[in-house]
C-alpha cells in the first residue's frame, strides 16, 4: 500500500472514565499503522463531555498510553480549548447555508416526536428551522437558547470503502439534521471530530464499529466544509467472557488496572493486537514486528473475545523472557502495595530468575517473594501431612549442618546429602517438610536453590520449633 501523503492517525479518547480494552487497540492500531509508513499518531482529548470529564480520567488515559508504550507524535490536545475554532466553522457554515439556528424547546421536540410515534413514522427532526427558497420562518423567540443544526443532505446515498468492513453504503433519509453546536456553545461529538481531523489532517481514523452510524454525518459535513476525506477503519467489538460487549459502563476493565494486576505492557499490547488482526498463524510477537507487519490488511470483521487464560498464557511467556533486574524492581512495587519493604533488588532479581518459570503475573511472583521478607505460618494439614514425628530427628540435624557451611547452594545441597544419608530417609520426605517450615508451602523449586535466597538466620529460626 503507497500513500501520496503522510499518514496521520490519531486516537480521540473521552475523559469521562479510565482508558478502556478497546480504546486501547484501536489507539495500538492507529499507532502501528502511522509507525508501519512513517507517518505520525496524534493524541486527542475529546472533553467535550463537560459534566462527565475529569482530570482524574485524563491523567489515567495518558498514565495508559505511556505503560503500553504508544508514545504519540502531537498532543495531547484538548478540544475545550479550541471551542473559538469550532464557533468560527459554524458560523462560516451558518453563511454557506449548510447550517442554521434552531429554536425548538425540549417540549417542542418532544411533541414533535410523539406526533410521528403516533402516525407510525420514524422519529426525526422534521427541519421546521431549516431554511429553504420560499419558506417563511418565524421570528426568532428572544427567551430561547438556539442549538445550530448541520442542513444534512435530504437525499442521496453516502459511500464509503471501510478499512476493515469493506463497501457501505446508507441513505440521506436514514439521518436527519444533527445538532453540531449546543445552546451553551459546546460544539457535539460528531462536528467537532470532523473539524478536529480536518485541522489536524488526519489521514486514516481507525475506531470501534459501534461508529459507523456516525459515519455518515460526518463524511457530510467533511464534504460541507470542501474539506479532505480520511479512510475509515471500523473494527468490531471486543467480547467479555460472557459474551457481551467489554465497555466502560459493563464489566470493561481498565488498562492501568492490568498493569496493577502484575501483566506486562508488552504482553497487553500482543494479546491486544491478536483481538481482530492476524498475522499467518502468529501469536507471540514484538511491538517491532507488528509494526513491521501492520499495514492495515487482516484486520477481523467479527468481534473477537476476551480470553483470561490466553492472556495469561501470553503474560507468562513475557515473564519468562524478561530481564531478572527488571521483573525485580516490578516485584518491589507489587510488595510495596502489600506493605512489605524490600530494598535488595539483587535477592529480588535472584528471586525472580528462581520463580518465573512458575508465574504468569508479576502478582503471582510477587507471591513467591513475599516469603522472603515476611514472616509465613504453614497450615495445619500441611504440617500435620509433612512435618512428622519421625522425620523431626532429620530436620534437627539438617539445622545443625546448615548452622555451620559456608552459606551458598551447593553447601545446603551437600548438608541435605548428609542428612539423607545419616537418617536413611529420602529427599522426597525431606525437601517438602523443610519447605512448609521455611516457606509455608510444601511444593517449590529445588530446595537448595530456594533456601538460598533466604538468609542463614531466617531459614535457622523458622527450623527451630521442631
Amino acid at each position: 500500500m503507497s500513500h501520496t501523503t503522510s499518514v496521520r492517525t490519531r486516537i480521540a479518547p473521552s475523559p469521562t472514565g479510565f482508558l478502556h480494552l478497546g480504546t486501547a487497540r484501536t489507539a495500538l492500531y492507529s499507532w502501528a499503522y502511522a509507525r508501519h509508513f512513517g507517518g505520525q499518531f496524534v493524541l486527542r482529548i475529546e472533553d467535550t463531555d463537560v459534566a462527565r470529564s475529569t482530570q482524574d480520567s485524563v491523567e489515567q488515559i495518558l498514565a495508559s498510553m505511556q505503560w503500553l508504550g504508544l508514545q504519540h507524535d502531537e498532543g495531547p490536545m484538548y478540544q475545550m480549548q479550541r471551542l473559538e475554532r469550532y464557533h468560527a466553522v459554524v458560523e462560516q457554515m451558518i453563511a454557506a447555508g449548510t447550517a442554521y439556528r434552531c429554536y425548538c424547546t425540549p417540549d417542542e421536540l418532544d411533541a414533535m416526536r410523539e406526533a410521528q410515534r403516533e402516525r407510525g413514522e420514524k422519529t426525526h427532526y422534521d427541519g421546521r428551522w431549516r431554511p429553504a427558497p420560499g419558506k417563511n420562518l418565524p421570528a426568532p423567540p428572544a427567551d430561547v437558547k438556539p442549538v445550530v443544526r448541520f442542513a444534512n443532505p435530504p437525499d442521496g446515498v453516502v459511500n464509503w470503502l471501510d478499512l476493515v468492513k469493506g463497501p457501505i453504503s446508507i441513505r440521506n433519509e436514514e439521518i436527519d439534521d444533527l445538532i453540531i453546536l449546543r445552546p451553551d456553545g459546546v460544539p457535539t461529538y460528531n462536528f467537532a471530530v470532523v473539524v478536529d481531523d480536518w485541522d489536524m489532517a488526519i489521514t486514516h481514523v481507525f475506531r470501534g464499529d459501534e461508529h459507523i452510524n456516525n459515519t455518515p454525518w460526518q463524511i457530510n459535513i467533511f464534504r460541507a466544509l470542501g474539506a479532505p476525506l480520511p479512510l475509515f477503519g471500523h473494527c468490531p467489538i471486543i467480547l467479555g467472557d460472557d459474551g457481551q460487549k467489554l465497555s466502560k459502563r459493563r464489566g470493561a476493565v481498565s488498562v492501568t488496572a492490568y498493569r496493577d494486576a502484575g501483566y506486562l505492557p508488552e504482553a497487553m499490547l500482543n494479546y491486544l493486537a491478536r483481538l481482530g488482526w492476524s498475522h499467518g498463524d502468529e501469536e507471540l510477537f514484538s511491538q517491532e514486528q507488528m509494526v513491521q507487519w501492520f499495514d492495515g490488511t487482516h484486520l477481523a470483521k467479527s468481534p473477537a473475545q476476551w480470553d483470561p487464560a490466553k492472556l495469561a498464557w501470553v503474560n507468562a511467556h513475557y515473564i519468562k523472557q524478561a530481564a531478572d533486574e527488571r521483573l525485580a524492581v516490578l516485584v518491589q512495587e507489587q510488595l510495596a502495595s502489600r506493605g512489605v519493604a524490600a530494598s535488595d533488588l539483587s535477592l529480588l532479581a535472584r528471586a525472580s530468575a528462581l520463580f518465573k518459570d512458575r508465574c504468569s503475573t508479576v502478582v503471582e511472583l510477587a507471591d513467591w517473594t513475599e516469603m522472603l521478607f515476611v514472616a509465613v505460618k504453614a497450615g495445619p494439614e500441611d504440617l500435620a501431612l509433612h512435618v512428622t514425628d519421625g522425620l523431626k530427628p532429620a530436620l534437627r540435624t539438617l539445622r545443625d549442618h546448615l548452622a555451620a557451611i559456608d552459606w551458598d547452594k551447593a553447601a545446603i545441597a551437600a548438608a541435605l546429602k548428609d542428612t539423607l544419608t545419616a537418617h536413611q530417609v529420602k529427599l522426597g520426605q525431606l525437601a517438602p517438610a523443610v519447605r512448609v517450615l521455611v516457606c509455608g508451602r510444601a511444593q517449590t523449586p529445588s530446595i537448595d536453590a530456594v533456601l538460598a535466597l533466604f538468609s542463614r538466620e531466617a531459614v535457622l529460626a523458622r527450623l527451630q520449633h521442631i
